[in-house]
């Protein structure tokens, strides 16, 4: 089981797995497994590597066109198009499963909470 802060972390680095391919850049330094680089321990350091992949994510999924989405991806098995739903397929997965870990521990997910005033 993973703890929150390695689930942020593992959905950051499946992105740059994932991603990478469409964009041809290099992977981030110390990127080794499904669970990010070890070195990150802060909250800061660990959200930074998140939106950073999220931002990746955005480039590569603008590189799709009605012509290439189906060509296999550089230094992948999969098609293009695939990466891309994959990816957002499986954001959306781990999410549910970071909302299910707030709500066990008592704490209402930021999207569930009522607007304050």
């Amino acid at each position: 089981m993973r703890t929150f802060a390695v689930q942020l972390k593992h959905v950051a680095a499946s992105n740059y797995f994932i991603w990478t391919p469409l964009t041809g850049e290099k992977l981030p330094e110390g990127l080794q497994d499904g669970n990010g680089p070890e070195n990150l321990k802060t909250k800061a350091d660990i959200i930074k590597f998140l939106k950073d992949s999220f931002a990746l994510g955005h480039k590569a999924a603008a590189t799709l066109t009605t012509e290439n989405m189906l060509q296999t991806a550089e230094h992948s098995k999969s098609t293009r198009l695939h990466l891309a739903i994959f990816g957002i397929a499986h954001a959306y997965d781990h999410y549910g499963q970071m909302v299910e870990y707030l709500r066990m521990n008592g704490i209402v997910p930021p999207a569930s909470r009522a607007p304050s005033n």
